[in-house]
């Protein structure tokens, strides 16, 4: 179920956390890995997403803390 534009849950994937679209990557592990320094080139390569993948667990962050 798409929860934001580009982030999806499901009781089967990732035990119920919020992923990117399409993957079974979540999100905390793209915000702790940009958090911790790697660029967004270095996250692209390393998980197989897009650039537009990590705008949209960014803005999911955002929304989720604007709170």
């Amino acid at each position: 179920m798409e929860i934001a534009p580009g982030i999806c849950v499901g009781d089967n994937i990732r035990f119920g956390k919020p992923v990117i679209t399409g993957t079974r990557v979540p999100i905390d592990l793209i915000l702790g890995k940009l958090a911790g320094g790697m660029t967004c080139k270095e996250v692209m390569k390393e998980y197989e997403i897009t650039h537009e993948d990590i705008l949209a667990v960014l803005d999911y962050a955002a929304k989720s803390f604007a709170t």
